[in-house]
């Protein structure tokens, strides 16, 4: 079932992101979170009524997405960047799709005009889940990034609603 997030689920998600921390460069943080960091972020992103969403079973966090700012400046406010994770254990099994399905929906409700997605290479899979949802690739910036001792290109992808 997908619902909108609670405050309780900030352990599960900082659980699930700290997995891509501390294993991927699918995000560049490099440090572990903490439940009340991700209970800020929670708080942050509903208090702008962006979406943020929780795909859930049995009572359990699998994964989670949200839109947050992509930019500062007040003119940005129609472009929001997306983001989504997926419990490792249960990648490939659709959940990704039904979220993003979801939160792709509630942002048309909220009239974003634009979603931007940033996605670290490799990774394959988000490519193609972006691609799935009519999301183009805009840019790919060479060397962006520097995690576990390489650097990383960085793709941009967007979807005007």
């Amino acid at each position: 079932m997908i619902r909108n997030v609670k405050p309780g689920d900030a352990e599960s998600i900082a659980k699930i992101y700290n997995y891509y921390i501390e294993n991927t460069a699918i995000t560049f943080d490099e440090n572990p979170v903490t439940t009340g960091n991700i209970r800020q972020k929670i708080a942050a992103i509903c208090n702008k009524a962006y979406p943020y969403l929780v795909y859930e079973k049995d009572g359990q966090p699998l994964g989670y997405a949200f839109i947050s700012t992509w930019r500062p400046q007040s003119a940005y406010g129609i472009s929001l960047e997306t983001s989504i994770y997926i419990d490792p254990q249960h990648t490939g099994k659709g959940l990704g799709s039904e979220l993003y399905k979801a939160l792709i929906e509630k942002s048309r409700q909220i009239n974003i005009h634009s979603l931007i997605a940033v996605i670290s290479l490799p990774n394959e899979s988000s490519r193609k889940l972006h691609e799935k949802f009519g999301f183009r690739l805009i840019g790919n910036f060479k060397e962006t990034g520097f995690k576990f001792g390489r650097l990383i290109d960085v793709e941009f992808w967007q979807k005007i609603l």
